[in-house]
């Protein structure tokens, strides 16, 4: 697979460890007025600490930025281990439901509300993924094709997902897909991908 999402660091581990399966998304600037679309059902989490910054998440998880990127071999070098499957998603353009998903992933209530008011279209995407990680990172050069403000990559060389499994158990996941469907008042067909 070589379809890679680009997201903060940060974001990253909260969905490696399971404390979170969202995945909230305006679209970059590099993605022009239509803003993020859904392009592909499964892909590569791509950690960036590109515009991250501390203050924008939660308390308990500011750390998280300095432990990632501690863990880089160098600068150059990209760390790929985890891909999510999308197992529900919607387009939120009501920023209360969008402040409905609270609790469930690790940004501060502020930046759900910039985000969703960012141009003039006021919506969010909001995504429920499966989590899978491979049992060692994959290490990628980095490459200036993967920079700009934008959410899908595609990498130069493909990774396989063989030997993956999911961070959260089937149980767990179901019931945590349950609150994200919940909140955004979908029921257990709409919004799922095949």
């Amino acid at each position: 697979m070589r379809e890679a999402f680009k997201e903060w660091a940060v974001v990253v581990r909260a969905l490696a460890t399971g404390r979170q399966i969202i995945i909230l998304r305006k679209g970059g600037i590099s993605e022009g007025r239509g803003g993020f679309t859904m392009d592909h059902p499964k892909f590569w989490l791509f950690p960036t600490l590109f515009h991250q910054q501390n203050d924008m998440v939660i308390d308990g998880q500011e750390d998280a930025a300095a432990s990632i990127a501690s863990t880089r071999p160098d600068e150059s070098s990209i760390p790929i281990q985890f891909f999510a499957r999308v197992e529900s998603w919607k387009r939120i353009d009501s920023l209360d439901e969008a402040l409905s998903l609270a609790g469930q992933h690790v940004w501060k209530e502020s930046v759900i509300r910039e985000r969703f008011d960012w141009s003039r279209r006021k919506d969010i995407h909001a995504l429920a993924v499966r989590v899978y990680a491979l049992p060692r990172p994959v290490i990628i050069p980095d490459s200036e094709s993967y920079g700009g403000c934008r959410s899908w990559i595609q990498l130069d060389e493909p990774v396989s997902t063989d030997s993956a499994t999911p961070v959260l158990n089937d149980r767990d996941f179901e019931s945590r897909l349950g609150q994200f469907e919940m909140a955004l008042g979908l029921h257990s067909h709409q919004g799922r991908k095949a």
